[in-house]
C-alpha cells in the first residue's frame, strides 16, 4: 500500500497545479522567514520554502490533494504552508468561482477565516480525524466556507503523511484480504435488531446538551439565545444506516424501495439512509432544488462528501417491525468517484447553527460514526501488487474524465423529470413557430398564451431551476473550442445543455428571437415587469427612431469586448460579464452586495418604461445569437406589400422596435413575440384585412349570398309584438 501512495503521489506532482499560482503570493506568507520557493518535488506536488538554501517548510495547492469544488461546481484553490512539525504556518484563498465569496462576502472576511488557520496542528488532526480544531462559519457562505476548511485540513494531513511531517506516517493499510459487502446476504431484521448490532448508528441530542456546547464555545451571542424549552426535549434524534447492504437496504426499505435504490446505484456507487426527529433538521429550511445540504457532510479519512440535491431521494416510511416515527428519512448516493470504502469506518458530520442576529450565525459540529458490521462483509483474495500502483479516482486525466462521464450520466437520469418538463415545453414552442399563422388567429389566445409561457419561464426555468443561459457559456465554448474541448463540462447541467442545443437549432430556423423571446428568464421577467407597469398606467416611451437605430450596435460592442477578453483571459472576462445581470436576479435572486442589486434593479425600472430596455441595448448574449443567426435559413414572419407603405401599425405596436418605418423586421432585433403576425390576419386593425374583408362582403351582396345590412339611418324600428 506504501508503494501504492507513492505512485499515486508521483502521478499527482506530475500534474501539480501549485507551481502556477505561486506567484500570486509572497514565500514570507505562507512560510514565516522564506524568501523563495525551491523546485517541485518530483514524488509529492509540493514545493519547498527555502530562506537562502535551506528549506523552512512546504507550500502545496489544496486542489492537488483533495476534491474542492463548492457551490460554483468549479475548484477551489488555496494554497498552504506547513512546517516540518506538521504545523500550518500559512494560508491564501487564491481561485475560485464561488459567487457568494466573489461579491457577497467582503475579501477582508474571507482572509480573516483563510489566515486563522495558521497554526493549526495536524498532529492534532490527525489523532481526532479531522475535528480538533473550531469551524469558523460566515454567514451566507456556510457550503463554500465549510469546504474550504475541508480541503485545509485533509489536504494537510495528507501531505504530512506523505511526508513524514512532524513524525506522521503515511496510513499503511494491511496487505491481507479485502473485505467487501456481501451481496448474498439478505436476511431481514427488525428494528431493535438493527439498532443492536450496529447496523444502524445513533446521535440523541437533547435541549441541555445543545446549550452546553454552545456555552463551551463561549461565544456571547449565543449564550444570549439559548435553545428554549425543557432541558430534557429532543433536540435532534439522528440515525444513519448503509443502504445499500443488502440486508440492511431490504430491511429498512423494504424490497421495492430497495430495488428502486439499486437501479438508482451506478457501478460503484454506495447509499446512506438518515432519519431524524426532534425540532432540528438535518436537511434545513433553507435548502432549495439545485443547492447542497449544507448541515451534512459524510468523512472518511481524506474522504469528503457533501450531498447535492441530485444525490438525494425521500423515504416515505421506514419498513423494519418496532422503528419509531421519524419527521425526515431521506437517501443520499455516495458517488463511486469519492473513493468511499463501505468497510472502513466514516462519520456523519452534522452542523449545528443558532442564529445570533437578523443574519449571523453561530455553528457546532457533531459526529456521528459509523463501522459496518463484519457480518455484512465477505473477504476477497488481496489485491495484485500491480494495482497498488494505480491512481486513486480522480488521479490521473483518464480517470477524471471517466468520474466526470460517470457523473453527467447519473445527473441525467438523476433529472428526467426536468428534462421531460423542459422537452415538452420546447416542442410546444417549436409547434406554435411552425403553425403560427393558426395560433395567431385568436388574439386573446395568443396574448395569454405569451403570458403563461414567459411566466413558466420566469419562475420554473429561471427562479427554480436556474437554467438561464449567459454570455460567458459563449466565452467558455469558444475558449474550449481553442483548447483541450470535451462535451463532459457542457453536459453536466442538462436544462442549460438542452437550451443550448435548442438555440443551435432555433438560430437556423427563426433567428435569436426563439430564446431570447421565449425562453431567457431575465427577459421573461423583463416583458412581465412591463405588462404590470402598463395596468398601473405607467407612461411609455418611444425612442426616436434615429436614436433607437444608433443604440442597437452597443450591445454589439459589449460582446465583443468580452470576446476580446476572453481571449486573454477567461477568468477577466467572466468578471466583466456581471454586465448581465442574470446572475443578481435570476441564479441568486437578488441575494448579493448593494451595487449588484441595483443595477440589475436599474435595469427592471427603466424597462417599466421603454419595454425590453436591455434586450434592446445592452445584452451581450442577445448580440452574441444575433451574429449566427444571420445564416437563418427561412422567414417565416409574413409581411404585405402596403406594411410601412402606407401602414405603420406593426412598426408602431412592436414592443422592441424591431421593424423600420419602410416596413421590414430587422432579424437581429425581432425577438419572434409574433404580434405582428397577430395583426397581419386582424381584421379590424389591418387595413390591408379591412380592405379585403370589405371586398369580399360586397362580392357576396352583389352575387347574393347576403343580404345587404340596413342602413343605420334609414333602418325602421318593428314595434315589439
Amino acid at each position: 500500500m506504501l508503494s501504492g501512495l507513492a505512485g499515486t503521489s508521483a502521478t499527482q506532482a506530475a500534474e501539480a497545479l501549485v507551481t502556477r499560482y505561486l506567484e500570486k503570493v509572497e514565500p514570507g506568507d505562507l512560510v514565516p522567514g522564506a524568501d523563495s520557493f525551491g523546485a517541485l518535488k518530483a514524488d509529492v506536488p509540493v514545493v519547498p520554502a527555502l530562506k537562502g538554501s535551506e528549506t523552512l517548510g512546504w507550500v502545496y495547492l489544496t486542489s492537488d490533494f483533495v476534491s474542492t469544488t463548492g457551490y460554483s461546481g468549479k475548484p477551489i484553490h488555496t494554497l498552504v504552508g506547513v512546517d516540518k512539525d506538521a504545523v500550518i504556518t500559512g494560508v491564501r484563498l487564491v481561485k475560485h468561482s464561488e459567487p457568494i465569496v466573489l461579491i457577497g462576502i467582503p475579501d477582508a472576511k474571507i482572509r480573516g477565516v483563510t489566515e486563522g488557520y495558521a497554526g493549526l496542528d495536524l498532529k492534532v488532526e490527525a489523532a481526532s480525524g479531522g475535528s480538533a480544531h473550531d469551524l469558523d462559519i460566515i454567514s451566507g457562505a456556510t457550503v463554500t466556507i465549510m469546504v474550504i476548511d475541508d480541503s485545509i485540513v485533509r489536504s494537510g494531513l495528507k501531505v504530512a503523511r506523505l511526508m513524514g511531517l512532524g513524525g506522521l506516517a503515511p496510513d499503511v493499510a494491511d496487505r491481507g484480504p479485502k473485505k467487501d459487502i456481501d451481496p448474498d446476504r439478505k436476511d431481514v431484521s427488525d428494528w431493535t435488531s438493527l439498532t443492536g448490532d450496529g447496523s444502524v448508528r445513533r446521535l440523541s441530542l437533547d435541549v441541555v446538551q445543545i446549550n452546553d456546547a454552545f456555552r463551551q464555545q463561549g461565544d456571547p451571542r449565543a449564550l444570549k439565545r439559548p435553545e428554549p424549552g425543557p432541558e430534557t426535549d429532543t433536540f435532534i434524534d439522528l440515525y444513519l444506516a448503509l443502504a445499500d447492504v443488502p440486508s440492511i437496504g431490504l430491511s429498512l426499505l423494504g424490497e421495492a424501495e430497495y430495488a428502486n435504490l439499486k437501479k438508482r446505484l451506478k457501478e460503484g456507487d454506495h447509499a446512506i439512509l438518515v432519519a431524524a426527529r426532534g425540532r432540528y433538521s438535518f436537511k434545513g429550511s433553507g435548502y432549495v432544488r439545485g443547492g447542497i445540504f449544507d448541515r451534512i457532510q459524510l468523512i472518511q479519512d481524506d474522504i469528503s462528501v457533501r450531498f447535492h440535491d441530485r444525490q438525494h431521494n425521500r423515504v416515505g416510511e421506514i419498513a423494519a417491525a418496532g422503528a419509531p416515527a421519524f419527521s425526515e428519512m431521506d437517501l443520499f448516493i455516495i458517488p463511486a468517484e469519492s473513493g468511499f470504502d463501505p468497510a472502513k469506518d466514516f462519520r456523519l458530520q452534522l452542523l449545528v447553527q443558532r442564529p445570533v442576529g437578523p443574519i449571523d450565525k453561530v455553528f457546532l459540529t457533531f459526529d456521528l460514526g459509523y463501522l459496518l458490521p463484519d457480518v455484512y462483509l465477505k473477504t476477497s483474495a488481496p489485491a495484485a501488487v500491480a494495482s497498488d500502483t494505480a491512481p486513486q479516482a480522480g488521479g490521473t486525466a483518464a480517470g477524471r474524465d471517466t468520474g466526470v462521464q460517470e457523473l453527467w450520466e447519473r445527473i441525467w437520469n438523476d433529472r428526467k423529470a426536468d428534462v421531460i418538463v423542459l422537452g415538452a415545453a420546447v416542442a410546444v414552442l417549436t409547434l406554435v413557430f411552425f403553425f403560427q399563422m393558426q395560433v395567431t388567429r385568436n388574439e386573446r389566445f395568443t396574448f395569454w398564451f405569451r403570458i403563461g409561457f414567459l411566466t413558466f419561464t420566469l419562475v420554473w426555468l429561471g427562479w427554480m431551476e436556474n437554467a438561464q443561459l449567459s454570455v460567458v457559456n459563449v466565452l467558455a465554448f469558444f475558449s474550449a473550442l481553442t483548447s483541450e474541448f470535451s462535451w463532459d463540462a457542457f453536459l453536466m447541467d442538462p436544462l442549460v445543455f438542452l437550451l443550448w442545443f435548442s438555440v443551435a437549432a432555433a438560430l437556423l430556423f427563426w433567428g435569436r428571437g426563439a430564446y431570447c423571446g421565449w425562453l431567457c428568464p431575465f427577459g421573461a421577467l423583463q416583458e412581465l415587469t412591463n405588462r404590470i407597469a402598463k395596468l398601473c398606467r405607467i407612461p411609455q416611451f418611444e425612442v426616436p427612431w434615429g436614436l433607437h437605430e444608433r443604440l442597437w450596435p452597443v450591445k454589439y460592442i459589449v460582446f465583443l469586448g468580452l470576446f476580446g477578453l476572453s481571449l486573454y483571459s477567461l477568468d477577466v472576462a467572466e468578471h466583466y460579464a456581471e454586465v448581465e445581470p442574470f446572475k443578481t436576479a435570476i441564479i441568486l435572486k437578488f441575494q448579493r452586495a448593494w451595487p449588484f442589486v441595483l443595477f440589475a434593479v436599474s435595469l427592471l425600472v427603466a424597462g417599466l418604461f421603454i419595454e425590453r430596455f436591455y434586450c434592446r441595448y445592452l445584452c451581450p448574449l442577445g448580440a452574441a445569437l444575433a451574429i449566427p443567426a444571420r445564416l437563418r435559413m427561412f422567414d417565416w414572419l409574413k409581411r404585405y406589400r402596403d406594411c410601412g407603405n402606407p401602414c405603420n401599425r406593426c412598426a408602431k405596436e412592436c414592443m422592441v422596435q424591431a421593424i423600420h418605418p419602410e416596413g421590414h423586421i430587422n432579424p437581429n432585433e425581432c425577438l419572434n413575440c409574433l404580434h405582428c403576425q397577430v395583426l397581419y390576419q386582424h381584421d379590424q386593425k389591418c387595413p390591408v384585412c379591412i380592405k379585403k374583408l370589405a371586398k369580399r362582403r360586397r362580392f357576396e351582396v352583389q352575387t347574393g349570398l347576403v343580404k345587404p345590412e340596413p342602413d343605420a339611418k334609414t333602418a325602421k324600428t318593428v314595434p315589439a309584438e
